[in-house]
């Protein structure tokens, strides 16, 4: 059986929809508001649960509180094995997003995420060990995605990183990695100073750059390859980066081609955003086989 460790933030987003974003000194009504579980890290375990029948197994922290008892109990609903999750003595992390106008914006409070540090893994690396795809965000220590990267490396683990929320330091990772999929303001924080086509071309075959509406574009070491997205009626486009990366991971480890990865992906992100939540649109493996029947795409 194929193992995948997804190592990443843990959270709890709070999310309010409103029709317009208040200005600095004014208050407006929103329409709704929810609490669901999120972080790149456990939405990505998410959403490759659904998908797959393998193991995936979840390495974060949690804090003692409510939100985390909550979010331990969704990743044993989804599947999502949970025992190397810790309990810190930190709060759970928090993300506050606002819905409007088929957009979002958030704000991270990492709590409990920012004690993943390289020694929390002390006892874990044996069974980080025994992974076959280990998928890595930016949502935790820098040190310990580099830790981790490094390791993998070392013991010829493949490791998908999406680079989320882009940093500076994150191009020290890149030759530790076997994937990388920035979104496009992810991939210019990453290369400010090349054109896109360039970076595409000298990393052929592991960047992997999504275009939010506008598809998905990468090179497969002949040609430049653009997949495009499919049009959708959107509710949330919070989870569907998320979705994108859990579904890739799942692509390759059906032994599926890089490009036909990304068509699964495009196709499991199309669904994520008819929904609201960012783990309440992703599909299971029966919702995109369908789709991808209705689209005449033929990956199996």
């Amino acid at each position: 059986m194929t193992k995948v460790s997804v190592i990443g933030s843990i959270s709890m987003d709070l999310v309010t929809r409103t029709n317009r974003v208040p200005n600095a000194g004014e208050t407006v009504f929103g329409k709704d508001f929810a609490m669901v579980p999120g972080g790149k890290g456990a939405n990505q375990a998410v959403a490759f649960a659904r998908l797959s029948p393998n193991e995936v197994s979840m390495i974060g922290a949690v804090g003692k509180d409510a939100f985390g008892e909550s979010i331990l109990q969704n990743f044993k609903e989804n599947a999502v094995l949970f025992e190397n999750v810790g309990t810190v003595p930190q709060t759970t992390g928090i993300a506050q997003i606002t819905l409007y106008d088929d957009d979002n914006r958030i704000i991270i409070i990492p709590g409990a995420n920012n004690e993943v540090l390289p020694s929390y893994l002390a006892d874990l690396w044996e069974k980080i060990k025994e992974s076959h795809l280990v998928i890595l965000q930016n949502e935790i220590p820098h040190e310990t995605n580099l830790a981790i990267a490094k390791f993998c490396k070392e013991n010829a683990i493949k490791v998908l990183y999406n680079p989320a929320p882009a940093r500076k330091t994150d191009l020290e990772m890149i030759d530790f990695v076997d994937y990388i999929t920035p979104n496009e303001h992810e991939c210019k924080e990453l290369f400010p100073n090349l054109a896109l086509e360039e970076i595409l071309k000298k990393y052929s075959n592991r960047l992997i750059v999504t275009l939010g509406s506008e598809g998905v574009i990468f090179h497969d070491g002949e040609t430049l390859q653009k997949i495009p997205a499919i049009k959708a009626k959107v509710v949330d486009t919070t989870g569907a980066g998320d979705t994108f990366n859990g579904a890739f991971a799942f692509g390759l480890t059906e032994n599926l081609s890089i490009s036909d990865s990304i068509r699964l992906a495009v196709v499991a992100s199309h669904l994520s955003i008819q929904k609201f939540g960012a783990q309440g649109g992703m599909p299971k493996l029966s919702e995109v086989k369908a789709k991808l029947k209705e689209l005449e795409i033929n990956l199996y």
